[in-house]
């Protein structure tokens, strides 16, 4: 519209037919957003006409005319509407408006201008002339005439409409976020004071919360009709961590009657009438303030002439899973958040709160899982899963802009909204935990790295359509030895990455160490001795056979330097001795030992101490011709094959040949003697065992080092050499 028509405009504007009005606000709101149009329109004394329109109209007229005001405040122009005469009147019109008109596009307009009301402090660069004419204090008097005001917002997330979902939401950001950051409740220290609400921001949040905007956002959250609500919604996220920070940076003070309350009623909801016994102490420190002794019900000196002398469990907050008798500094990683967490989980689960002290009760304080500590720790865990510390609403917002739809799982976190139930869900593994790995509290920061990991991967691995319900669940069943294998991987990679090198010389020295492990173990099997069959061939109906006609024992001497055998008829009852046993070989004159050893494709490999064939009946059938072959140099004249060309070289020939009946018992003995006799093993049962026997170092090393302990420097005196003073030379080594 040509800024020319303006004057004729504002006539229209004014017309006693409603027609005339609709169709001149109708063009009014496709035009005012236009900076240099909406500086004339105001100019001409348009504001006064538009807030008559919002005031007095109805229907599509009215609904324009809040969609033209709206537009005007999105260009930051026309605030002086809300900062003249009559300004009180206006607002009270929109707020009405929201709770009493049930049509869609005036609902619109209307939370849109509330919107821009309350969110204009946080946005303004200038200055405001009238400090209550934004914020919600704007909206105070006219709240208080419509009390309902908060439960229509807060209904309108339900809406099938998705720009007035939106609008809701906007407003319902604005709100809080007002209520937070407002000047007069700032500060770490401000949770008792009031905000532009008129009430303490906590309650505020929580009436809020009762009136089902945490549900509604967390439904919203995985449903599909992202497109419209990304931005609100992402702006709601960023809130609640700004929440749960500003909850964590309110420090626990018992001097703060909320506070005192909800320490006093965790300590009731143990039922302590029931489970403590109550002793008479006869003396006590220097004392605390009355209002410690109150919560903390200290002894008073014993006084045996009245009968009224108090008395306390010495034991009454350790108990509960404290550290000490005086809780209060436990709080200070975790805050008030630390508090409202243990405080919710013992509310929701009293019965199963006191079952679980009494059966910590029964066993000694170092075998206790403390309760309260674990609820902390827990707290702790799932505020660095989450990253609150870490508000990232305008990145997270670009990286919807520049890649869309596929990048919604990655930036929305719909479970951070289900804080107290992940809590909750975390808090049970840790006990499930404790008792599964019969933890002692000085392991107590081994399974917190367990929990911690669980929720890395349950919470950190879940979809943002992924139901709390199921990530409860698969939390209560994720199976311990699978966490333990998370551990390593993560404990591996960790390691890898800070000490790459130092690591790669673990592995190495594991290995060597456990090849020699390995090796000490084939060459026991050697010396514990074997049976092998000795096997001749015979022909039946053109084919060959192979039968067993005798036994052939084998074993190594205790010196290591003969091999003694002898055959028999069967396998003895008895091992024969090497007495038993006159034939030997001397090991240092073996040349080679070779083999055709190869798992048979339908054995699996097993890897065991012993395979030693004890008796006939635990023989296996004779499928297989695998063979030992032990050589040994002869000179060339007592080759007769080779005597006429009068070569003496020396000439390679068998001197035992064994027939293992099993290939655990194959891969014993041909690494055996190999390894025997230094040389490498071969066979993949054993390479696996090595394999196997390093690994397993190697994560006994990584659980019993911390990251930080190659940077802690050396000890305290090291390097320092001794003084000699006072020393003389009457002194001895002990040898």
């Amino acid at each position: 519209m040509d800024q020319a028509d303006i004057p004729a405009l504002l006539s229209r504007l004014q017309s006693d037919e409603d027609a005339t009005r609709k169709m001149a606000v109708f063009k009014l709101q496709s035009s005012i957003n236009d900076p240099a149009f909406a500086d004339l329109f105001i100019y001409s004394g348009g504001l006064n006409i538009l807030r008559r329109l919002i005031m007095a109209t109805g229907g599509n007229t009215l609904a324009y005319s809040l969609q033209s005001l709206s537009r005007l405040l999105e260009v930051d122009m026309g605030w002086e509407i809300f900062e003249s005469s009559g300004a009180g009147e206006l607002v009270e019109r929109v707020v009405e408006l929201i709770v009493t008109h049930p049509l869609v596009n005036i609902l619109r307009g209307a939370m849109s201008i509330l919107v821009a009301i309350v969110s204009h402090p946080q946005t303004s660069t200038g200055a405001i002339r009238i400090p209550g004419a934004f914020g919600f204090r704007a909206l105070k008097p006219a709240v208080a005439v419509y009390p309902q005001f908060f439960e229509m917002v807060v209904s309108q997330l339900n809406s099938a409409d998705h720009a007035l979902c939106a609008n809701a939401l906007m407003l319902l950001n604005a709100l809080i976020r007002d209520a937070i950051t407002s000047e007069s409740g700032a500060g770490k220290d401000a949770i008792g004071k009031s905000t532009g609400t008129g009430e303490e921001w906590p309650k505020f949040i929580k009436r809020l919360q009762d009136l089902g905007v945490i549900k509604a956002v967390y439904i919203l959250m995985q449903s599909s009709a992202m497109q419209d609500l990304a931005h609100p919604l992402l702006e709601f996220q960023a809130l609640m961590k700004l929440l749960l920070r500003k909850w964590r940076d309110v420090p626990v003070d018992l001097e703060r009657p909320e506070h005192r309350r909800a320490l006093k009623g965790i300590h009731l909801a143990s039922a302590p009438e029931k489970k403590e016994k109550i002793t008479p102490v006869t003396t006590r420190a220097e004392g605390p303030t009355d209002k410690e002794d109150e919560l903390a019900e200290p002894a008073e000196p014993a006084d045996t002439s009245k009968k009224g002398s108090k008395k306390h469990n010495p034991e009454k907050w350790r108990r509960l899973g404290f550290e000490t008798e005086s809780p209060a500094w436990e709080f200070d990683t975790t805050g008030f958040l630390g508090m409202m967490d243990l405080t919710d989980f013992v509310r929701k689960e009293e019965d199963g709160f006191q079952k679980l002290l009494m059966e910590q009760s029964s066993r000694p304080m170092h075998e206790r899982c403390p309760i309260a500590r674990s609820s902390l720790a827990v707290t702790a865990i799932l505020y660095e899963h989450f990253q609150v510390d870490k508000s990232d609403v305008e990145d997270a917002k670009n990286y919807l802009v520049l890649d869309g739809m596929k990048n919604y799982d990655k930036v929305f976190r719909p479970l951070l909204l289900q804080w107290s139930r992940l809590h909750s869900a975390s808090l049970h593994a840790f006990f499930r935990l404790w008792k599964a790995t019969g933890a002692e509290q000085v392991d107590f920061d081994k399974v917190v790295e367990l929990v911690r990991i669980l929720v890395e991967q349950v919470v950190g691995q879940a979809t943002r359509t992924k139901d709390v319900h199921e990530v409860e669940e698969e939390i209560a069943e994720f199976e311990y030895s699978r966490l333990r294998d998370l551990q390593m991987d993560v404990l591996e990679l960790t390691f890898q990455d800070e000490w790459g090198q130092h690591l790669r010389q673990v592995r190495d020295e594991l290995k060597r160490e456990a090849l020699q492990f390995v090796k000490e173990q084939r060459i026991r099997c050697l010396l514990q001795g074997a049976w092998f069959p000795r096997a001749t061939s015979h022909k039946d109906d053109g084919n060959r056979h192979q039968t067993p006609s005798s036994w052939r024992y084998v074993k190594l001497s205790h010196n290591r330097r003969y091999l003694h055998y002898s055959d028999f008829g069967s396998p003895t009852k008895h091992e024969p001795t090497l007495d038993e046993l006159p034939e030997k070989i001397d090991l240092s004159t073996v040349s080679s030992v070779v083999s055709n050893v190869s798992a048979p494709p339908d054995e699996a490999s097993s890897i065991s101490s012993s395979s030693t064939l004890k008796t006939l009946s635990h023989a296996p059938k004779q499928t297989s011709t695998t063979k030992i072959t032990i050589n040994s140099f002869i000179p060339g004249s007592d080759n007769r094959s080779q005597s006429s060309n009068g070569n003496d070289e020396p000439v390679e020939r068998a001197i035992l040949i064994l027939m293992p009946p099993t290939h655990s018992l194959a891969s014993e003995w041909l690494d055996g003697l190999l390894m025997l006799l230094n040389q490498a093993p071969i066979t993949a049962e054993t390479n696996k065992l090595v394999g196997l026997v390093s690994e397993y170092g190697l994560k006994i090393r990584l659980l019993n080092v911390r990251l930080d302990d190659g940077y802690a420097g050396p000890p305290e005196g090291a390097g320092v050499v001794p003084s000699r003073e006072g020393l003389d030379d009457d002194y001895y080594y002990e040898v």
